[in-house]
């Protein structure tokens, strides 16, 4: 009696089982992975109706943070560094101190991936800082404020003046491919949103301009009986002759019902 599997028909059955444990596996493997990248594309689309209907310009910042320390592998700490001049490296929407004071460390060395390698490529990953030898101050300062990786993805570069998404990793080689390929469909998303965001700024930072003007306008209206065209000459007077922005003088006026009467030192 040939027990059962044996023989030459029991090894097609073993063989048949094998391929179809195979194809079952990589099917199954298939499934998981189209689960994982509709999962994705949910969270980016929600993370994109959210930016829709958030109008301050920091929180939408923040609010990308927040999203890419949630999505993107291996993340614990992130920010949207400012660079302008390729000097001066400023933190917008830190998720701690941490961003912060590597921002601050990249300015105080002159060096660091905001400073040099993210003008030229879309992303920088720096395995880890401890031993990177690319930005040698900067690197071990880093590391010893607790930053042992980095991920950066450019936003936009104005001749010497960049934004770039920066993430921190807690430990060594703590990003992978996965996060770079998370992290670009972010920064997609940040970079739209940060020039909105900075559109907005400018067009509040008008209005208020705008209203402060209009007030000191019409206090000077009022109390002379100018009109609009003479107040607001008699403003630009006021500050030519005090040398005070033009906004400043606007604004102690409206404040404080006087015009400003002192030379401000230049």
């Amino acid at each position: 009696m040939v027990a059962n599997g044996a023989g030459p028909d029991g090894n097609d059955d073993a063989r048949d089982a094998s391929e179809d444990s195979q194809r079952t596996d990589e099917v199954t493997g298939e499934k998981d992975q189209n689960g994982e990248m509709e999962g994705l594309a949910e969270q980016m689309s929600e993370l994109a109706r959210s930016l829709q209907v958030e109008d301050d310009p920091q929180e939408v910042l923040a609010h990308l943070v927040r999203a890419a320390i949630e999505l993107v592998p291996g993340t614990d700490e992130g920010s949207i560094s400012v660079v302008t001049g390729r000097r001066d490296v400023q933190s917008h929407a830190p998720s701690s101190d941490l961003p912060q004071k590597v921002d601050a460390l990249q300015s105080e060395t002159k060096q660091g991936p905001c400073l040099d390698a993210v003008y030229e490529h879309q992303t920088v990953t720096v395995p880890d800082l401890a031993s990177e030898q690319r930005w040698p101050k900067f690197s071990r300062k880093a590391a010893e404020l607790g930053a042992a990786s980095m991920l950066s993805f450019q936003l936009y570069v104005e001749g010497d003046n960049l934004g770039a998404l920066n993430l921190y990793g807690r430990t060594p080689h703590a990003f992978t491919e996965d996060s770079e390929q998370v992290g670009l469909l972010i920064a997609s998303h940040a970079a739209i949103a940060f020039a909105d965001a900075t559109k907005l700024g400018h067009m509040r930072d008008a209005l208020r301009s705008r209203d402060v003007i209009g007030q000191a306008k019409g206090i000077l209206m009022e109390r002379y009986g100018l009109t609009a065209q003479n107040a607001f000459i008699m403003l630009t007077q006021a500050s030519s002759h005090t040398n005070i922005k033009l906004l400043d003088v606007a604004e102690h006026l409206a404040t404080t019902g006087a015009l400003p009467s002192h030379r401000r030192r230049s």
